[in-house]
């Protein structure tokens, strides 16, 4: 009785390792949303970085078109990431909330799918 049931499950396994269906549910779990910079980092440059980084205002580096955070973006997420009391910390002696793990993980994410506009 055990050696048949034992024989069914792998029998089973077997058989589900074939499945389009099952193949398909595995690709769309481990498969990772599309980030763009005009969807997603652009509204978080502009509530985040804005007025220091956008030059109508800031003084700052510029930080307000898609080929500024190309260039920037280790720079950006280097300095998003430090403790908060080093004076190197973004968004310094600002009135701003730091960016949240979330923000940061979009623009990580956005970063290593190639940065797409």
């Amino acid at each position: 009785m055990k050696k048949t049931i034992l024989l069914l499950f792998i029998c089973s396994a077997f058989a589900l390792q074939f499945c389009s269906t099952s193949k398909k549910a595995l690709a769309d779990k481990n498969k990772m949303p599309t980030v763009s910079y005009a969807k997603d980092v652009a509204p978080i440059v502009a509530a985040r970085c804005s007025p220091c980084h956008f030059p109508e205002t800031g003084k700052k580096l510029p930080l307000n078109t898609y080929e500024a955070m190309v260039t920037n973006v280790d720079y950006v997420l280097g300095r998003v990431q430090l403790p908060r009391d080093d004076p190197h910390f973004m968004p310094w002696k600002s009135k701003k909330e730091p960016l949240s793990d979330s923000l940061i993980q979009v623009i990580k994410l956005w970063k290593d799918q190639k940065m797409p506009m």
